[in-house]
């Protein structure tokens, strides 16, 4: 099948125990990889941006193969039996490099290899044989939403040759916030969760990317739901990468612990394509 240019999306892949116990997210996780395979063609590659593998400035894992990096603790044992060892993509991590010096952002390219679990837990849903190369490209958590975005734009050519830029983080992330309710999953949706969630939404439907990037300033209870970026920042790669002519779709919606948003987007001209695939 021949490769269309591909949506860049975000998703929200938020607690660990998801590749355990996949919920509604999961399920979304899982239509996600058929309904893409199906309108667009199998990824290349997929070029991911996670909260959880950070460096002063943006790093392109270049190795040929990937492990699994179990980066948490107090799980069951099952947890950190999970395998996704994925391989890498030296080629396309080399294109993303060259995407990268045009555009003038300094980066590193190492022989490095793994795997997060902001990556492969949404992945072994939504390509559960683990046999699309992967290419992290790692965050720099103090850098700008602008800063991301910048990057996202640099790196929009790798979408019309067939690599899928995801990002992976949290629509709203205040763990203080989610663990002090005891933990209970099906908590209802706190009001602030709620207004940032729908603010997001709103300001994606009119393509307000000036305010979207002014986030801290702009969205109501931002420092609530996000007190630091990182779950965040990982939004603004592929709407970057999307461009600004075509709004963000929101393509899953959704709360666990009452204040973790695990809201799924994409951008560009065929993001309503992927949308209507997931749909149908």
């Amino acid at each position: 099948m021949t490769i269309s240019p591909l949506p860049p999306v975000f998703l929200s892949h938020g607690s660990p125990l998801i590749a355990l116990d996949p919920g509604d997210t999961g399920a979304f996780f899982r239509r996600l990889g058929p309904a893409l395979e199906q309108a667009f063609g199998r990824p290349r590659a997929i070029l991911a941006v996670s909260a959880h593998t950070t460096t002063r400035e943006p790093a392109l894992l270049a190795a040929a193969q990937h492990h699994t990096v179990h980066d948490f603790g107090g799980f069951p044992q099952a947890l950190d039996e999970m395998r996704y060892d994925a391989p890498g993509d030296p080629a396309v991590a080399n294109a993303a490099s060259a995407c990268l010096t045009d555009a003038g952002i300094a980066h590193h390219v190492l022989a490095a290899g793994g795997l997060d679990h902001g990556i492969w837990t949404p992945l072994i849903h939504a390509w559960p044989k683990a046999d699309i190369p992967i290419v992290p490209l790692s965050l720099v958590p103090f850098a700008a939403a602008a800063e991301h975005f910048a990057i996202g734009e640099a790196l929009a050519p790798l979408a019309d040759e067939g690599v899928l830029i995801l990002g992976t983080g949290s629509l709203t992330h205040n763990l203080r916030l989610a663990l002090g309710g005891g933990r209970s999953e099906d908590r209802p949706e706190t009001p602030e969760c709620a207004a940032f969630r729908h603010w997001v939404w709103e300001r994606s439907l009119a393509r307000d990317w000036p305010a979207l990037i002014d986030y801290r300033r702009q969205a109501p209870h931002a420092a609530l739901m996000h007190p630091t970026d990182e779950h965040w920042l990982p939004f603004y790669v592929p709407g970057g990468a999307g461009g600004r002519q075509a709004a963000p779709v929101r393509l899953h919606a959704g709360v666990t612990y009452g204040c973790l948003g695990m809201d799924a987007y994409a951008f560009g001209p065929q993001a309503t394509r992927l949308a209507q695939a997931l749909a149908g």
